[in-house]
């Protein structure tokens, strides 16, 4: 007998050093993601990320549903900034970095 499984992914915001930028995006595997992101800024190759140093976590969403997440992803893109700054503050008041939650060293 087949059964179907549940699967988790998010819908995150990061920032960089500063908190000056905000990144919003989606993923199946935050940790791994936020490797990447790393790895990316360490590279210096030209994505989003990697130009604005956005590496640190500060705000995340679960979701069972792909199409959930990124209809979310999207969502949050098209708010403006105080609206995420809103939502980042009623989690994250003070902006701490997550990363450690996903066992990620910065």
């Amino acid at each position: 007998m087949f059964y179907e499984g549940y699967h988790t992914y998010y819908t995150y915001i990061l920032t960089n050093k500063y908190k000056t930028v905000l990144y919003i995006g989606v993923t199946n595997n935050l940790g791994t993601r936020l490797i990447q992101h790393k790895e990316g800024m360490l590279k210096k190759n030209k994505s989003f990320t990697s130009r604005y140093k956005c590496i640190y976590l500060i705000y995340y969403e679960k979701y069972t549903w792909i199409q959930e997440a990124i209809a979310r992803e999207k969502e949050l893109k098209g708010w403006m900034r105080i609206k995420k700054e809103t939502l980042i503050n009623k989690n994250n008041p003070n902006w701490d970095f997550w990363n450690d939650d996903f066992s990620i060293n910065l």
